[in-house]
């Protein structure tokens, strides 16, 4: 019995030895082992790591909390400010239901998390209008909602992000997607739950509301009570962009621009813009009424600023859009034909001024469509999901832009693709694609192509840097397969989406090429992007490590229908790998300070 111990302490150490080895063997039984990856030495603790939180026996030396540790571990810096939450009522999985459809008819949610920055900026504006509404007996009651400790309400709801405001009132529940203020969440919670429209009755108040709001809709009517007066308020309470006013007296109405014989009831649109007054000549009805609102409360153009770029790149009214890309020193000649256009168009179109020389605002819009030069230009986009966009060929003129944006429409343009310049030189172990020649090297039916589509300024896409060149190092004497990456953010191509964010990696096998390519989700690893290649390349391959260069007469040919990859002689390759691990070591070093940062 004694005997067959080592024996049997032998058979489990080739067992375990396999079972460590075994990642690294391929399905054709092919060592992958010159393909693993060193990790670098750990020569820091963990509390320097920025992604560590102390957990069991270190949370409670360090205090019991993670709040506690940042405090400990940054003595210097600021406490929180405290906020007096005294009249905002805290809900939990137990309490919820019955709060907000039995005990209460009005109540606002927030759905937070305590670590969530733009949560702690609202916290202060939330209890205040919490009070304010406390204080004036209102009857709306603000609540709060811890998303992580409650998650199974948060997934209730489909609450995606932080924070997540939602009014429940009479059964159902509305999205809050108003400015953080307390005044703009008292104001758009007293329009849900009570009025929302007023009552305009002299001339003087009339011509202070048109000097001080920049937009409103005023309803001409008999009564100030009735029907009408209550269509016209569910109309008003489901816009929350115009303030509704209604008024009876006819020197009132021709304030707002109401012809004298016009027949009641009426309603027109105000606005501080090129086009200022739109005339309803509907049904009236809630529907009608939104619908005529929705349709004209945005400017015949929109001018791109911070405050505007939501309504332009989030919740566009209408998806296809005309951008006019002009200095400030020009745009005081071409807005002018761009909104001339935009009239034709109307509900359509919507158009976009983008003043391009605004460091601020207008450049990275700029950048984002691949702009180049400094001449005034034109740019139609679908803004759907497959994002095409179209440029205008020549001067920018009223009638050029006329007859482009009825193509644009008619479906009759050809796309624009951004693209960097072509390279003047190209030989590198990982080819660098642009839009122009992603044709020429990607869409090559003679080549299983490999590409990665990376952002130059993404953490993952520098930490797969020296794993994705291992790879295309080991794999350049394979003349079927391309290793290639292209810069997202500067470069297009419909074929080409990085839907995943960055870095998205796809592969487009030989002979196949107008199907869509297959999205590489192997882990990052240089074995496992290896092993994906040889399960799918139309070209079979084989990488060999030479240790030392045969002879002529021992070298064994490869099969015609399979490519070999040599590794470099061992002195060559050890400076490689030499480079390589320096390479992996100033990557983490870098982004373990950008993350600290």
């Amino acid at each position: 019995m004694a005997a067959s111990k080592p024996v049997l302490l032998l058979a489990i150490s080739a067992l375990l030895l396999c079972t460590a080895v075994s990642t690294t063997i391929d399905d054709d039984g092919e060592d992958l082992t010159f393909l693993e990856e060193p990790k670098p030495p750990k020569d820091y603790p963990d509390y320097a790591d920025p992604r560590y939180k102390p957990e069991g026996e270190e949370a409670e030396i360090y205090g019991g909390s993670y709040e506690d540790f940042q405090a400990w571990s940054n003595p210097h810096a600021p406490p929180p400010p405290v906020v007096d939450e005294k009249d905002v009522v805290v809900l939990n999985n137990a309490t919820f239901e019955e709060f907000v459809t039995k005990t209460h008819t009005h109540v606002m949610v927030q759905f937070y998390a305590p670590w969530c920055g733009y949560c702690q900026s609202l916290a202060p504006e939330y209890a205040a209008a919490a009070t304010e509404l406390k204080e004036e007996g209102s009857g709306v009651v603000l609540a709060k909602v811890d998303a992580i400790q409650e998650s199974d309400l948060a997934d209730q709801f489909k609450v995606e992000g932080f924070p997540s405001i939602f009014l429940f009132s009479h059964g159902v529940h509305l999205p809050y997607n108003g400015d953080r203020t307390k005044d703009a969440i008292v104001s758009w919670l007293k329009k849900k739950t009570g009025s929302a429209i007023k009552n305009v009755t002299t001339t003087e108040e009339a011509k202070q509301l048109l000097d001080s709001e920049p937009k409103l809709v005023v309803a001409f009517l008999d009564s100030l009570t009735g029907p009408d007066s209550e269509e016209f308020n569910d109309a008003a309470k489901l816009e929350d962009d115009v303030n509704f006013y209604q008024t009876n007296s006819p020197d009132v109405a021709k304030i707002f621009h109401f012809d004298s014989q016009v027949k009641r009831a009426a309603v027109v649109l105000l606005k501080n813009e090129a086009e200022k007054l739109s005339l309803f000549d509907g049904n009236f009805s809630k529907s009608a009424i939104l619908e005529f609102v929705s349709a004209n409360k945005h400017p015949l153009v929109i001018n791109f600023t911070r405050e505007s770029a939501p309504l332009v790149f989030e919740n566009p009214p209408i998806k296809k859009q005309v951008y006019l890309f002009a200095s400030a020193a020009e745009s005081e000649k071409l807005v002018s034909s761009f909104q001339e256009a935009a009239k034709v168009f109307k509900g359509k179109l919507m158009f976009v001024y983008i003043e391009r020389d605004n460091e601020d605002y207008g450049k990275p819009v700029v950048d984002y469509f691949g702009i180049v030069g400094d001449a005034p230009l034109v740019l139609a986009y679908t803004g759907n999901a497959d994002g095409k966009k179209y440029l205008l060929d020549g001067e920018v003129t009223l009638d050029k832009i006329k007859s482009f944006a009825e193509d644009f429409l008619a479906d009759k343009l050809k796309p624009y693709y951004k693209s960097d310049p072509i390279p003047e030189t190209n030989d590198g172990n990982v080819k660098i694609v642009v839009g122009k020649n992603f044709d020429e090297i990607v869409l090559d039916e003679s080549k299983d192509v490999l590409l990665e589509i990376y952002a130059p300024w993404c953490p993952y896409c520098q930490s797969l840097e020296p794993t994705y060149n291992k790879l295309a190092m080991h794999l350049k004497g394979v003349d079927s397969i391309v290793i290639a990456k292209m810069d997202g953010t500067r470069n297009e191509h419909p074929k080409a989406k990085a839907s995943d964010g960055f870095p998205t990696i796809l592969f487009y096998p030989a002979g196949k090429k107008s199907s869509d390519p297959i999205i590489v989700d192997t882990e990052r690893t240089a074995v496992a992007l290896y092993k994906f290649l040889k399960k799918h390349v139309t070209i079979p391959f084989k990488a060999q490590k030479a240790v030392e260069a045969p002879s002529v007469e021992s070298a064994k040919p490869a099969a015609a229908h399979e490519h070999v990859a040599s590794i470099e002689a061992p002195n060559d390759y050890d400076n490689e790998m030499k480079d390589e691990l320096l390479s992996e070591r100033t990557n983490m070093t870098h982004i373990m300070i950008g993350e600290r940062t």
